[in-house]
């Protein structure tokens, strides 16, 4: 019988080698149609404003060979958008720009969709909420404005928002909360987008309004509203470093409005690893960097992993709030 030259382990080494290579290219994906980037809000607002500019990007600094588009899909303060994602199951060419309904809207009961129900890719950016009156209001400061609502939960009207239950409204009630507040009686008033809630503080239609800060930022400079009291964990700097946090007050409540990246259900590995990489390029992005510097936010970024574990723990946080709100389905 004649007998191989071969050794018996060319044979195994040979079948590593083939092994090694399927799997790596089984691990590797990138986009092989144009990506779409959903955005859940009309176009303008702080969301819309992200995605374009993470398009913009995307393009100018070829991070990957496929062209970008962006789709508005609004309504029900985000949950149309996400129903849509729901539909995509496993095509990583959408992603969407995410922000804290993504919790908020199935605690309460508006989305059918829960958070683990999409694939986490990424949070990109912190905001704070404020708390804006109109220059004029004779509400002087956030210490008489707490005051007055302890002694009455409906004291003042205060402009939350799109939904009761976003995340304006969330930490507005939040910081009532900490504050000894009845959350359950506040007088919370929801409108067609953020920008319609600031005129109408501007206006008096409304007492007070809770609002981003890059919502109520160019009506500050404007001169048009006064802020209160903003609820970030320290003194923010550049044109509010003279507004007291919420701690400062005496009240304890700091609470992120954090926007983020979301995928439709089913991402592999590969693909999560894809965007992982692709965005932690996009977020030090010199053109990046100066928006998140302009709207004084936060150039946070987690990747998909510690943005699941945000999730986690918000939710849990979320439905303690709901419940006490009576806002829990």
């Amino acid at each position: 019988m004649a007998r191989s030259l071969l050794k018996p382990g060319f044979f195994c080494m040979a079948l590593v080698c083939l092994f090694a290579s399927a799997a790596g290219h089984a691990q590797t994906w990138k986009p092989e149609k144009p990506v779409d980037i959903i955005i859940g809000t009309t176009p303008g607002g702080p969301q819309d404003r992200q995605g374009r500019l993470i398009q913009r990007i995307f393009q100018e600094r070829k991070l990957f060979d496929q062209p970008s588009s962006v789709s508005n899909r609004p309504g029900g303060g985000g949950a149309v958008a996400l129903a849509f994602m729901a539909n995509h199951k496993g095509d990583a060419h959408y992603i969407q720009i995410v922000a804290q309904p993504l919790i908020s809207n199935h605690v309460a009961g508006r989305s059918k969709q829960h958070f683990t129900d999409f694939s986490p890719i990424a949070i990109f950016a912190v905001e704070y909420v404020t708390l804006v009156v109109r220059t004029d209001s004779p509400i002087k400061d956030a210490r008489e404005f707490v005051a007055g609502m302890r002694k009455d939960p409906t004291a003042y009207s205060v402009a939350i928002g799109t939904v009761v239950g976003n995340a304006t409204h969330s930490s507005y009630a939040h910081a009532m909360k900490a504050a000894g507040v009845d959350v359950k009686r506040l007088r919370s008033v929801a409108f067609n987008s953020g920008s319609e809630g600031m005129t109408a503080a501007m206006g008096g239609h409304v007492d007070a309004a809770a609002g981003s800060v890059s919502t109520v930022l160019p009506h500050v400079r404007a001169g048009k509203l006064r802020v209160l009291a903003i609820g970030a964990p320290k003194r923010w700097e550049g044109e509010l470093a003279s507004v007291p946090t919420w701690k400062e007050l005496g009240v304890d409540s700091a609470q992120d409005l954090w926007r983020g990246l979301a995928g439709p259900p089913g991402f592999t590995l590969a693909q999560t690893a894809f965007w992982d990489a692709t965005i932690a390029r996009t977020v030090k992005d010199s053109e990046w960097i100066k928006d998140v510097e302009r709207n004084l936010a936060a150039n946070v970024y987690k990747n998909s992993a510690d943005t699941l574990k945000h999730w986690q723990a918000e939710y849990a946080d979320v439905k303690a709030l709901f419940i006490e709100m009576g806002l829990a389905k």
